[in-house]
């Protein structure tokens, strides 16, 4: 047994899956029929545990000798089909995924030349595993899609488990491709977290500079690649941290500008900062070169006047938040001041009180846990709010049900940053956040979780301390409002992102059955209240929350979920479409019926999904309005409702998928 194996949580659930299997075994040889979901329960019990994917890969073939693929196609594995097997492991049962999982392992085991099947060449295993990895490369970045988080058993967190080790026996290089696109995919979308998209970076560069991989590499790869590790002539061959600070500091005024001017476009163009770019900034602070600091940040006319304006403050952000560490921060930073955000006095005041914020030990901790010793946790959580800040459609709610909480978050870094500030304040300093509900005061200290019972995982360091109070809060509200007879979000909403989300309120599901029930109604309101062509060309002022029925993409119903709607047009290809915020952090997902979220090439700024206005209607639920400014409901075409209708009685509104979540 191996020393995975010995591990005290692995060691008796493994003697029970040898039990299970050895019993299986045995009623297989008499009864052809015999029932495999007992080991496939122990299976899966395996499939949490580090180590049980090991132990199941040294038992695949005592598993397929005592029959766990039947006479199904499994049992044929060179029928199997790539995109079949995507389906198996992302949207079927717990008894496909688990006999789904087995087979990648058995392919595994017969591409290594450790199990030779009769069924399928080593070659043809390997051919069939890149092809059902490149179909999953969203799983690589970390973050589980919505329909991947509510499934039931940890079945999404298995299959991620699952293809992280098949890709540490496999590697990357015939997946380097698709594993670019990717990347790049995901870097369109404007993250705020970035930690996997520079795992994956780095694996792109073993994968281009492996001497042993025979790889040849594409200009977006070694675009990516350089952004990390060589974005300027200095930093060339990637020479370490020390070294180029000897370097910058025998250069003379003209290199140290061409450097600066390298920084700044290769953060423009991919998004990210690399270590090297904080190294040069405290280089030209210490050295007293200021003038260069906005050629290195790439700023344009109102990022240099924020500069300008607030240069003490800019210079203590760059003093205190920005380092090798937290290099991404730079990034952050330049979008902040692109966004002319110290133009507000109450945020600059705020930042400065948040450069000095005391933090409570509780508080301390916790961002210790999470981003470790490197630096002080007020480092980390300075630099989090600069790149909160600088990207407030890059927050996402991390592996949380925490949708709620991310959009007032993005709500607030975009809109009422001097608010954001000061309930960061509170939580990090005071372990309290206060807010108020209908009149009344309420305070997240002492009322019970949510819906995230432990610390929040997958989030930035302004997630990290502010959602738990954030979710404490909402869910205060909502058993305030439990009891009514409609959907509590009418009322929460106004009071916990603010002023601007509109009193009008539209719900189309019963709240107490679930029923649908005046859907022609429901769409009428919503293209009368947001379609310019029928609500009179009105934009939208405020970015609105909303509620859309999560659909998988075989279009059934996964669960509710919550974001904001940012703005309707007309896309560049004269489609109106709606611009929307997902907290789901990665927007770009496969809702069914041939509906998925684009990010790009739409019209979409960064970190905007979009969808033409019909598909996104067919998945909204509510949705606020203002009763003053609705458009007349008759002028909507009828094909135009009954099209919607379809698209949604097909899909989450049938009737056996209606019930609330």
């Amino acid at each position: 047994m191996g020393r995975q194996e010995a591990n005290s949580a692995l060691e008796p659930v493994l003697r029970l899956f040898d039990n299970a299997l050895a019993d299986f075994a045995r009623a297989r040889r008499t009864d052809a029929k015999a029932s495999s979901l007992g080991l496939l329960e122990r299976a899966r019990m395996l499939m949490t545990l580090p180590g049980g994917f090991d132990a199941l890969y040294r038992r695949v073939r005592s598993l397929e000798s005592a029959g766990i693929f039947g006479t199904s196609d499994w049992a044929q594995p060179d029928i199997l089909q790539p995109a079949l097997a995507k389906y198996s492991l992302r949207e079927a049962g717990a008894v496909t995924t688990i006999v789904e999982a087995i087979s990648e392992l058995r392919m595994l085991a017969v591409s290594r030349g450790d199990y030779f099947h009769p069924g399928i060449s080593a070659e043809q295993a390997r051919h069939f595993l890149t092809q059902v990895m490149a179909l999953n490369l969203d799983l690589l970045s970390g973050q589980l899609a919505e329909a991947d988080r509510e499934r039931p058993k940890q079945l999404g967190v298995i299959v991620q488990e699952l293809y992280r080790y098949l890709i540490s026996h496999l590697g990357y290089e015939s997946l380097l491709d698709s594993l670019v696109a990717e990347v790049w995919r995901l870097l369109d979308q404007g993250p705020v977290q970035v930690d996997s998209i520079c795992e994956m970076v780095g694996q792109i560069a073993k994968c281009l500079y492996d001497p042993k991989l025979k790889t040849t590499g594409t200009a977006d790869a070694t675009r990516l690649v350089n952004a990390l590790f060589a974005p300027t002539p200095g930093s060339a061959e990637d020479p370490g941290l020390q070294m180029y600070e000897q370097r910058i500091s025998d250069m003379d005024d003209v290199g140290l500008s061409s450097e600066a001017t390298y920084f700044a476009r290769s953060m423009h163009d991919t998004g990210l900062a690399s270590p090297y770019h904080a190294v040069m900034l405290r280089f030209l602070r210490t050295t007293d070169q200021d003038d260069l600091i906005p050629s290195a940040l790439g700023l344009t006319m109102t990022g240099m006047d924020d500069f300008y304006c607030y240069t003490e403050l800019v210079q203590a952000l760059i003093d205190e938040a920005i380092f090798p560490e937290t290099c991404q921060a730079v990034y952050g930073l330049t979008m902040m001041l692109e966004r002319g955000s110290l133009f507000t006095p109450s945020v600059a005041r705020a930042l400065w009180r948040q450069i000095k914020l005391p933090l409570s030990p509780e508080t301390a901790h916790t961002l210790q846990q999470a981003f470790g010793n490197a630096l002080p946790p007020r480092v980390f959580l300075l630099a989090g709010v600069l790149n909160l800040l600088g990207q407030p459609l890059g927050v996402g709610q991390g592996n949380n049900p925490t949708c709620q909480s991310a959009i007032g978050l993005s709500v607030w870094a975009e809109n009422e940053a001097d608010y954001l500030l000061q309930l960061l304040a509170w939580a990090a300093r005071d372990n309290e956040v206060l807010s108020r509900f209908e009149g009344e005061n309420v305070s997240s200290r002492n009322l019970e979780p949510g819906l995230v019972k432990e610390t929040p995982v997958d989030v930035d360091p302004v997630s990290l301390i502010l959602i738990p109070h954030l979710d404490r809060l909402y869910g205060e509200m909502w058993r305030r409002c439990e009891d009514r007879d409609d959907d509590a979000h009418r009322w929460i909403n106004p009071e916990f992102y603010g002023w601007w989300v509109s009193h009008g309120f539209c719900v189309v599901a019963d709240v107490h059955t679930g029923e649908v029930r005046d859907y022609e109604g429901f769409i009428r309101h919503f293209y009368a209240s947001y379609h310019p062509f029928y609500n009179g060309q009105l934009p939208v002022i405020h970015a609105q929350p909303a509620g859309i029925a999560v659909t998988d993409s075989g279009a059934r119903f996964v669960g509710r979920h919550a974001i904001n709607i940012l703005r309707v047009g007309l896309s560049p290809q004269d489609e109106m479409r709606v611009y929307f915020f997902n907290p789901n952090n990665d927007s770009g997902q496969d809702w069914g019926q041939g509906i998925t979220c684009s990010t790009r090439n739409h019209g979409e700024f960064r970190g905007e999904a979009s969808l033409p206005i019909a598909e996104f209607t067919s998945r909204l639920y509510a949705f606020h309005y203002d009763p003053l400014e609705l458009g007349d409901l008759s002028a909507i075409p009828d094909e135009e409702v009954a099209r919607v209708m379809d698209l949604g009685y097909t899909s989450w509104a049938a009737p056996s998928d209606s019930s609330p979540d």
